[in-house]
């Protein structure tokens, strides 16, 4: 996308502020992005020389807003991913994240206005009316050519989330960090922020990242793994116990992510269960090595060990409990499918693992990266992946969990009087159907008139 295809919402903007004697200019990201030659999700417009009430009033004659703060305004566009706010002066009152006092000044100056921004990549502006790129703090443009993040003030430390801005933007975009931005990322914390808002940038780095392996690189390279100690403890933890030829699980790890980023679908749903379950797929071999090991599971089994520091992981960024789930099933059974390959498996325990993990789907999509995250082995193909998918598929449960042929209303209709046999006659046809001695209602029916006669009515 360029310029000069912005939405024709933003110039009508553009156009009526100009008319009332104000500028109009796109800021943030948006610009960023166009310059990447990305299409922005969203557009920011930033409004110069206008009071707050003159701009609410000018975007109601078009617009239905929605308006946000009560001493700055912004202005959120119904219908449409348009912002429209007033530069703003910020002060930090406290260490929290809502601890700033905010105010908006359409009369601020450019550069006061990017120095409150945080990498100077972002705090380039485009003069949508004049059709002209401002650099304020004169070197964004310079940065964005090299590569390059920087912050852009002192101010940069106010608001902690920027070291993981700073970790998904390196993903993004393959940047490298000035050793200045390093050094003040060093001696921020994350202590004060908000699970919420740490928990977006945790995603744009999953959904977004072309290299995920450099953003988290640079999280370690700051010292900020010691707010994620279950992920702290990949680092030199020995990848395979056998073989001294295998990087560390921290390593390993990265490869898979990177594996991962190749093959994303676009669904955010599914990526998003899918990314974090490779993140998190070998957190038990760090409970299953040396001194740590107190369960008696074999290192050989790290799955299971994998769930308790998968939840802690997710748990201190959402409380969203059917995605945590969702995770968690992958993790513990995502060596399933290579083992069951290589034990020429049959149908009942394929229809059974689907069971369990509700999506072979998302569950081989985990395994494909476990596998070629493994360089020094040099996989170019997972056999067993393309024979998975080629068995649920034909078995229809590939994106689907197998479901209950015979149900409670079945029996009903049998005769039988509802009660606590319903339940195990209910189990008893689902551990047929899992043998394949169910195939369908047909046989349900014959299987329940065979073994629970004694439960029905008179024909």
């Amino acid at each position: 996308m360029l310029f000069s295809s912005l939405p024709s919402s933003v110039l009508l903007i553009a156009e009526k502020v100009a008319q009332l004697g104000g500028k109009a200019y796109l800021v943030g990201g948006s610009v960023r992005d166009i310059l990447f030659g990305e299409s922005p999700k969203d557009f920011d417009i930033e409004v110069y020389g206008l009071a707050p009430e003159v701009l609410q009033k000018m975007l109601q004659s078009d617009f239905s807003i929605l308006t946000v703060g009560k001493h700055f305004a912004v202005f959120k566009v119904k219908g449409e991913a348009i912002d429209v706010s007033l530069p703003r002066r910020e002060s930090t009152t406290g260490p929290r994240h809502r601890d700033f006092s905010v105010r908006g000044d359409p009369k601020m100056s450019l550069r006061e206005a990017a120095q409150r921004r945080d990498f100077t990549i972002n705090a380039m502006l485009w003069d949508i009316s004049g059709k002209q790129l401002e650099d304020p703090l004169k070197r964004g443009e310079k940065d964005l050519k090299n590569r390059v993040l920087h912050r852009c003030s002192e101010a940069f430390g106010e608001d902690p989330l920027r070291v993981l801005r700073a970790m998904q933007f390196i993903a993004r975009f393959d940047l490298e960090v000035t050793s200045e931005t390093r050094v003040a990322c060093l001696s921020l914390t994350q202590n004060f922020l908000p699970k919420e808002r740490i928990w977006e940038e945790w995603k744009k780095l999953i959904l977004r990242g072309k290299s995920l392996s450099k953003g988290l690189s640079f999280l370690r390279s700051v010292n900020w793994l010691r707010f994620y100690p279950d992920l702290g403890a990949l680092v030199h933890c020995p990848q395979n116990l056998v073989s001294q030829l295998e990087e560390d699980v921290w390593s390993h790890t990265l490869h898979c992510l990177d594996a991962y980023a190749k093959e994303r679908v676009g669904c955010q749903e599914e990526d998003l269960v899918v990314g974090f379950a490779v993140l998190c797929h070998d957190f038990g071999k760090a409970l299953s090595t040396g001194k740590a090991v107190k369960s008696g599971i074999p290192w050989s089994q790290h799955h299971i060990l994998g769930e308790a520091p998968s939840r802690r992981f997710l748990n201190a960024m959402t409380g969203d409990r059917n995605f945590i789930d969702a995770v968690i099933r992958l993790v513990i059974h995502h060596g399933q499918p290579s083992l069951l390959y290589h034990n020429h498996c049959g149908e009942a325990t394929i229809r059974r693992l689907a069971s369990k993990v509700k999506r072979i789907d998302r569950l081989l999509r985990v395994v494909k990266a476990d596998q070629l995250g493994r360089p020094l082995l040099s996989r170019k193909s997972c056999p067993e992946v393309l024979w998975w998918q080629k068995k649920t598929d034909e078995m229809k449960i590939y994106d689907q969990p197998p479901k209950s042929i015979v149900r409670g209303r079945h029996l009903i209709g049998l005769g039988a009087l509802p009660g606590k046999h319903f339940s195990l006659i209910l189990e008893a046809c689902w551990e047929a159907q899992m043998e394949g001695e169910i195939t369908d209602l047909a046989s349900g029916i014959g299987f329940v008139k065979k073994r629970f006669k004694m439960y029905l009515g008179k024909p």
